[in-house]
């Protein structure tokens, strides 16, 4: 394919989609990285898109929502590795609050193995995921229907959610920065996920490297209000989406990185069973204020021994970030 068409053929991807991992791009045109990302600084330079922290976008400098079709065919080896780490973190007989995304899709579907669970969302997606789990109890919020991403929003999805007390909220978007925390593209939607981090006691956000430094209009957790991020490897020429990393730890936020099936670089357990996370030692103590009225220490008891003693020995096996 000659460079005219390669390009041709990114930007028709980029306007279709709003944002489209470099990765990605690669694998459609059939070529490498590094002539993708040349491709795509010649783009950027005519003023047709803009470039991200191991991506491309509309230009602007925010990132429009891109529809379900769209999204749920990006980064999905990535989304796939999320989810199985997120999965474990999930205990029998917890409640949970799962909202709308291709990647919380992924999360619940494994999330059926998971006797005692209690689910509640307002993504038609995630419910439709459970919808055959025996043992899991899944409660939908009210709302109106966003057809674009199957979730129900509006004043009856926030109303249903008022009162409630879960132990953890997953949470994904459109962008995650150090700066702003997570934010996504439709307001609605927005107002929605802020309801639901108001009923969790921890917030675990779900993003690959490609939401890594990606900045969209609404707010909807603030970095202080993240308990664990749980991405994937960023490319080794990323040094923008690592930093991104590391200004999120330096804040307080626990990183978990999930490597791809069969990459070493997830490292080797001395058993020889594969790793599949790595987290960052945090820089100083964890900020310990709650939200909900006081209740987040009550349930975080109930939830956090076993994290706990699967977190200790995780930190003592894994490798620090910071070193690479």
């Amino acid at each position: 394919m000659f460079a005219a068409e390669r390009r041709q053929l990114i930007l028709e991807m980029v306007r279709a989609n709003g944002a489209v991992s470099l990765r990605e791009l690669a694998r459609v045109v059939q070529t490498s990285e590094v002539t993708v990302r040349r491709d795509v600084r010649a783009l950027e330079a005519e003023g047709l898109l803009d470039r991200r922290h191991g991506g491309a976008v509309l230009p602007g400098g925010f990132t429009r929502e891109s529809g379900f079709p769209q999204k749920s065919h990006l980064s999905t080896a990535e989304k796939t590795a999320i989810a199985d780490l997120a999965a474990s973190l999930v205990g029998e007989g917890e409640a949970i609050v799962v909202g709308a995304g291709t990647t919380t899709q992924e999360l619940a579907r494994r999330l059926a193995r998971v006797p005692g669970l209690t689910v509640v969302t307002n993504s038609l997606l995630v419910a439709q995921a459970l919808a055959h789990a025996n043992r899991v109890e899944v409660v939908m919020t009210g709302g109106t229907l966003r057809g674009s991403n199957y979730a129900l929003v509006g004043s009856g999805a926030e109303q249903s959610l008022q009162g409630l007390r879960v132990s953890r909220a997953f949470l994904s978007g459109s962008g995650l920065t150090a700066e702003r925390g997570l934010s996504t593209s439709n307001m609605l939607s927005a107002s929605v996920d802020r309801a639901l981090v108001q009923a969790a006691a921890e917030v675990v956000v779900l993003a690959d490297h490609t939401k890594l430094g990606a900045d969209t209009m609404f707010q909807t957790v603030p970095t202080e209000l993240i308990t664990r991020l749980v991405t994937d490897e960023p490319p080794l020429h990323d040094e923008r989406a690592a930093a991104e990393l590391q200004a999120l730890a330096d804040q307080g936020v626990e990183v978990t990185v999930a490597g791809p099936d069969g990459d070493a670089s997830a490292g080797e357990a001395p058993s020889g069973e594969r790793r599949p996370r790595r987290d960052m030692p945090l820089p100083g103590q964890r900020r310990t204020t709650t939200r909900n009225g006081g209740l987040g220490p009550q349930l975080r008891s109930a939830s956090s021994l076993s994290d706990q003693a699967s977190s200790s020995g995780e930190r003592a096996r894994v490798a620090d970030l910071r070193r690479r």
